[in-house]
């Protein structure tokens, strides 16, 4: 056997590849595409107070307008990516952005805070749609070997969705004539877009396989995680870590998980074929996409927090200052890609990247109310650069070591179990550190901390605050959040093993789409 590992059958003369503009105007819907879905997460962040008051909710529902897209978005993937292995995946992805845009255009009418929540379901599964069927897309058009050069582009996108959907969403609820319900409208048009540029530019053709999903295991891998993504964001604050709530839900949500498992192995066409994970590539990169998800997201999110709360900062200016950290991911993966691209070697940037991070990682742990700003853009730069050679060349060690047919079913498991990682990264440590916060000023203040039997305490208002007890609840933020970095070190550390256990292999230099063909034309039990 052969370094390069190209199949043996159909030749591919490159007749039916698609050339590089051509690739180039596919990218742009996906671009279009992908900035919306990211855009839907982040835009309505600043907007969620006015909404509530608005129409009337609670806490609670502060809480599951974020947590039921994000259920919705992290349980469909793995359905998403397995039809995409199986139907066509430019109507796939169009089927995604419609019902995207569903979901924003009951959102943004929504009378009530009832079908508020419905609407967020609807948008999370285009967006779980969306998140997953761009980087098969990608899988399907571009050879491995040439996919770095392109996953700058979508870092770009990322980054520029991440820090723009704040501002954005400032900008529509503080002015009078458009509001918060432009939140969710104003990604309707990009979404009709991003369907048009697709429907134009994609030409993918597509392999039919006569074959019927698997919607039991389907549903039961939907409930299994779910139910622990319903755990992981009420435990904590609704009831303790350890109770009978954490005990049913648990055991229910693993029951289902094991149900799945066992009718997935009996089936001959399941949603997570779990063939692939005897390929040591595939379950090291799933094994290290979940780490990274706990230790990157449930740490990051509560920067901005750190920001408002600890410096004093306006939500518009914490927005702009995680530029540091997207800046060293788009120019890490972009280098990283072009290196990966010209030379056909990719594990030292995985290695290289999970090593960065963990060191990013242990520097923010440092953090402190006085920390000079110029040193945290510092850490915070480093730890961007570590994800960014990371996190994206995780899924092309894996596209590159998996048969064309399965693909679309081994990039979902990736996105798949990365996105569980992080709603779970951040629901426990959130949970931890509204619990050292609680500790840190109940020893400073006593009962005046308003501590509850949850051991949990309400956001103070910082405006209202005297000054010393002002410094002592930024001080108790800042001491919460660089703790929780410390918890994410060893968690990277782990992923930095993980990727130091895979084995490389030699890039192919076909797409997935011309492997497929490949594949096909090759004798039955080949």
């Amino acid at each position: 056997m052969t370094a390069t590992t190209e199949p043996v059958g159909a030749p591919v003369t490159g007749a039916d590849r698609m050339s590089r503009r051509e690739i180039l105007q596919a990218l742009s819907g996906l671009m279009v595409g992908m900035f919306v879905a990211i855009l839907a997460s982040t835009v309505v962040a600043n907007a969620l107070p006015r909404i509530i008051a608005d129409l009337n909710g609670t806490q609670t529902v502060y809480t599951w307008i974020v947590t039921t897209e994000l259920l919705a978005m992290t349980a469909t993937v793995p359905l998403w990516g397995k039809m995409a292995d199986l139907y066509s995946k430019k109507l796939l992805i169009q089927l995604s952005l419609g019902l995207f845009v569903v979901g924003s255009l009951i959102a943004g009418l929504t009378p009530n805070v009832e079908v508020l929540l419905v609407s967020r379901v609807v948008q999370g599964i285009g967006a779980g749609g969306m998140t997953a069927l761009a980087m098969i897309v990608m899988a399907a058009m571009i050879p491995p070997r040439e996919l770095g050069r392109y996953a700058g582009i979508f870092g770009a996108v990322f980054g520029v969705g991440t820090i723009a959907g704040p501002l954005i969403g400032g900008v529509l609820v503080d002015t009078s004539w458009l509001g918060w319900r432009w939140c969710f409208l104003i990604g309707v048009p990009f979404s009709i877009l991003s369907i048009v540029l697709l429907q134009r530019t994609l030409h993918l053709p597509v392999i039919r396989r006569e074959v019927r999903i698997d919607w039991l295991g389907a549903a039961l891998i939907t409930a299994g995680v779910s139910t622990l993504l319903i755990w992981s964001s009420l435990a904590g604050h609704k009831f303790a870590w350890v109770s009978g709530w954490t005990a049913l839900l648990v055991a229910g949500g693993l029951a289902l998980l094991v149900a799945a498992v066992w009718v997935e192995a009996r089936v001959p066409e399941p949603i997570i074929p779990l063939k692939i994970f005897r390929s040591r590539t595939v379950a090291l990169t799933t094994v290290a996409s979940m780490l990274v998800g706990v230790a990157l997201f449930g740490g990051t999110v509560f920067l901005s927090q750190y920001f408002q709360t600890s410096l004093g900062k306006s939500p518009t200016i914490a927005g702009l200052m995680s530029l540091p950290m997207i800046l060293g991911l788009l120019v890490s993966s972009t280098v990283a890609g072009q290196l990966i691209t010209k030379f056909g070697r990719w594990k030292a940037y995985l290695v290289a990247g999970a090593a960065v991070m963990v060191v990013g990682m242990l520097l923010l742990s440092t953090i402190t109310v006085d920390t000079p700003l110029p040193l945290l853009f510092s850490y915070m730069a480093l730890l961007g650069i570590g994800v960014g050679m990371l996190m994206q060349n995780l899924v092309l060690a894996a596209q590159n070591d998996v048969p064309a047919h399965e693909l679309g079913a081994a990039t979902s498991v990736l996105t798949f179990f990365r996105s569980m990682g992080g709603a779970i990264g951040v629901s426990a440590l959130g949970a931890v550190l509204a619990n050292r916060v609680t500790g840190l000023m109940t020893e400073q203040l006593g009962p005046a901390a308003g501590v509850t039997d949850g051991g949990t305490t309400e956001v103070p208002d910082l405006s209202a605050l005297p000054e010393p007890i002002l410094a002592i609840v930024r001080d108790a933020y800042a001491t919460a959040t660089s703790e929780l970095f410390l918890i994410g070190a060893p968690i990277a550390f782990l992923a930095l093993v993980a990727v130091l256990f895979i084995r490389e292999k030699a890039l192919h230099t076909v797409s997935g789409d011309e492997r497929a063909r490949q594949e096909a034309a090759l004798p039955t039990g080949h």
